[in-house]
């Protein structure tokens, strides 16, 4: 019996059968394969044909076999795997781990906003995985919040490795800019050679946008991006949001400095900074970043909609799980970033605490009289919400605030022919994650 599908597309790539597609891009197709003998899921990344027929089609290919050898020699918790390369049906394609979630990007359009210890669970586990990934000699390059997958199971994921540099590759050229504009170091606007140090600079843009809400180098023209990067100070984070600490604002602005040595040398140190900031800020009565809704729950992770629930402390140490290639990395990861220790876990708790007595707490009490309570929800495909006509937004949707009591909320997309009504228990001062998926 085969399966049934509603898309035009090829049955099959090399081995793997081709189930539904998943998204289109600028250079090609992503589909939902099947690997029969291993019996798994994947994702397929492809190239379009009629790129393969272009000038530039042997970079396009040998941009896209960087993709695979590049991650392809990364194994970490928080970057996706790639499985295999392969050409067939006269295109390319990469062989993916199949995650299920959602790119940050979609937050942030959607004017999303995280609690902060949110945010400190999502950046230990992007520098987590930028630090293995630049201990074994891989740089991404192209660091941003559509690469940044959070998953279904509370993961965060790097994805697209397309234009990473591999240290013994002399295949990117010193003069070649390539980069995301808004998210690009300024020595990768400069056509210079670029190391670890350039995806600290896009990650710190990423945190600056996490605690703002704004990019700091926003424009709508590439001059005026350029220029921003290369020659403006950007505002400081706590003018644009007043409850950061002059801590966490030094942070920030180290982070994007101009000039490479003036950053973040490695991620352990950026990661370690965030900390130390955070409990500075303790004992100067600072509260947390606002948010749209804070959650109540400091111990809950980000996504919870996969039955397979995880420890979010587990979950973090997990994901600052870096490689040992020299003594000073193995002594940071046993002191502050250990898989195995318990400080890390201590630390964690210490921050959690933190965080509450910095301002979560005053949101708690502040709202307990109140009947309401918060959902974070989650579908497949994405779907307009509405209560009553009223509309909510679009999925995915964090810290929505709705009365406390059993609540009937109406989806739809039209392109799916999904209208239906799910029923969502919202409890009083907690934050529920609900999950659907129609498709």
């Amino acid at each position: 019996m085969t399966e049934e599908r509603d898309f035009t597309g090829p049955v099959k790539l090399g081995k793997y059968m081709i189930r539904s597609e998943l998204g289109k891009g600028a250079m090609g197709i992503v589909y939902e394969g099947f690997d029969p003998f291993i019996e798994r899921p994947v994702a397929l990344k492809t190239i379009r044909k009629d790129l393969l027929n272009s000038k530039e089609s042997d970079n396009l290919l040998a941009r896209f076999r960087r993709e695979a050898q590049a991650a392809g020699r990364l194994n970490h918790p928080n970057i996706v795997a790639v499985y295999d390369y392969d050409e067939d049906q006269e295109t390319a394609f990469i062989a993916m781990e199949f995650v299920q979630g959602h790119p940050l990007k979609e937050y942030f359009e959607n004017n999303e906003r995280f609690d902060l210890t949110d945010i400190v669970r999502i950046m230990s586990q992007i520098l987590g995985a930028l630090s293995y990934a630049h201990e074994n000699g891989v740089v991404h390059r192209d660091i941003k919040p559509a690469n940044i997958i959070l998953t279904d199971n509370a993961q965060v994921k790097i994805t697209d490795f397309g234009i990473a540099h591999i240290e013994s590759s002399n295949l990117t050229q010193t003069g070649m800019i390539m980069g995301t504009p808004n998210y690009m170091s300024p020595e990768q606007f400069m056509g210079h050679r670029v190391d670890g140090r350039s995806d600290l600079f896009s990650a710190g843009v990423m945190l600056y946008q996490f605690v703002t809400g704004e990019n700091p180098f926003d424009g709508r023209t590439m001059a005026t991006i350029m220029h921003k990067v290369l020659s403006s100070e950007p505002v400081n984070p706590e003018d644009l949001n007043l409850h950061i600490s002059p801590d966490l604002n030094a942070v920030i602005k180290k982070a994007i400095a101009k000039k490479p040595e003036d950053r973040f040398q490695n991620a352990e140190e950026f990661f370690t900074s965030i900390n130390q900031a955070l409990q500075n800020s303790s004992s100067g009565g600072v509260s947390s970043p606002p948010v749209v809704e804070i959650e109540s729950d400091p111990g809950a992770t980000v996504i919870l909609s996969s039955p397979n629930t995880i420890n979010p402390q587990a979950e973090t140490v997990n994901s600052l799980n870096l490689s040992s290639k020299s003594a000073k990395s193995e002594s940071v990861k046993n002191s502050i970033l250990s898989d195995s220790g318990s400080q890390i876990k201590w630390l964690f708790a210490g921050l959690m605490i933190i965080l509450l007595t910095a301002g979560g707490m005053f949101f708690l009490f502040s709202n307990k009289e109140k009947s309401y309570g918060y959902i974070n929800i989650f579908t497949k495909p994405y779907a307009e919400m509405y209560i009553d006509e009223k509309f909510l937004g679009k999925t995915p949707k964090s810290g929505l605030k709705l009365p406390a009591g059993h609540i009937n909320i109406r989806f739809i997309n039209k392109s799916y022919n999904i209208d239906v009504t799910e029923q969502i228990h919202v409890k009083p001062d907690e934050t529920v994650r609900v999950s659907f998926k129609w498709k």
